[in-house]
């Protein structure tokens, strides 16, 4: 059964491990989720630099209520033993794996980061972004759940599924829909987050703005950003609207009435309003106190 999410992930930026200036920045643009990476962002040369300059970032700097997230590089890679050293070192909240094919890659990633001594209570995201790990996320979703470090987050990667297979992303993603749907509804049915892939035009904010919303209309928790103009769209989105916030009011305090309180059905301005209808609209109050905190502290 679907959860509602236990963190706020509206806005997931993506920030170079090697690019000492952008992770300095990154903590004052209001993203609920940093994602230092040093896998895509970062060349090969350049990586042993930048693991020690995220260590000394996160040794340094925190915000409090954001989250933290370090991207490593692939299993099979020779970097990933190292990246790992690094992330026992700099101790964030959760690892994103990316390229997870089957079941048996969160197996052997367990083993790794038991060999690395991460802390038991660190979590596991993982990218799905390959055709594999579409047609077997089901199975990927329930070894990690199992699994210690425990998966908590579906990350999509658009750009690589679309590179793997060729699929057209254009048209709204309509040909991709029908895979970014079976994701949603794995994550829903497991109850773990699951975050829509990246707009690469950043200069395009109206185009932005189009697919974060069929994103926010899909199911996704939240959307993957490769720039700091994204982030307010992005939490602006992905939070509840005033008119939805009131019609939730609304329902609750209908429900809450003692003349309901036994009722599974109520006539509610014209309309039949379920039970369920009052449990969405609690979580629905829930999730805006949620942003309503974060946005605060932004």
């Amino acid at each position: 059964m679907s959860k509602p999410p236990a963190y706020l992930r509206r806005s997931v930026l993506y920030v170079p491990a090697a690019n000492a200036r952008a992770m300095a920045k990154s903590w004052s643009l209001g993203a609920d989720v940093i994602v230092f990476d040093l896998e895509d962002a970062v060349a090969p040369s350049a990586k042993a630099a930048a693991r020690e300059a995220l260590i000394t970032q996160l040794a340094e700097n925190r915000r409090l209520g954001m989250e933290v997230v370090i991207r490593v590089n692939a299993l099979g890679t020779a970097d990933l033993a190292l990246d790992l050293e690094a992330v026992a070192r700099s101790r964030p909240d959760a690892v994103l794996l990316p390229k997870v094919d089957s079941a048996d890659d969160l197996h052997a990633f367990a083993k790794s980061a038991a060999a690395a001594a991460l802390p038991p209570d660190m979590l596991l995201w993982a990218m799905v972004e390959t055709a594999s790990g579409i047609a077997e996320l089901d199975a990927i979703v329930q070894a990690g759940m199992s699994l210690q470090p425990r998966l908590h987050c579906l990350v999509v990667g658009t750009n690589d599924i679309a590179k793997e297979t060729g699929v057209f992303t254009g048209d709204q993603r309509a040909c991709l829909v029908p895979w970014l749907m079976h994701i949603v509804l794995v994550a829903k049915r497991r109850g773990v987050t699951v975050l829509d892939g990246v707009w690469n035009d950043f200069r395009n904010q109206a185009g932005f703005d189009l697919e974060a919303t069929q994103g926010m209309k899909m199911g996704f928790d939240g959307k993957t950003l490769i720039h700091p103009s994204q982030v307010e769209h992005a939490n602006r989105i992905f939070s509840p609207s005033p008119e939805a916030l009131e019609d939730a009011r609304r329902i609750v305090a209908v429900f809450s009435d003692p003349q309901h309180a036994a009722s599974n059905v109520v006539n509610f301005d014209g309309r039949m309003v379920e039970r369920l209808h009052y449990e969405q609209a609690v979580r629905l109050l829930a999730i805006h106190a949620r942003t309503s905190g974060a946005d605060q502290g932004s």
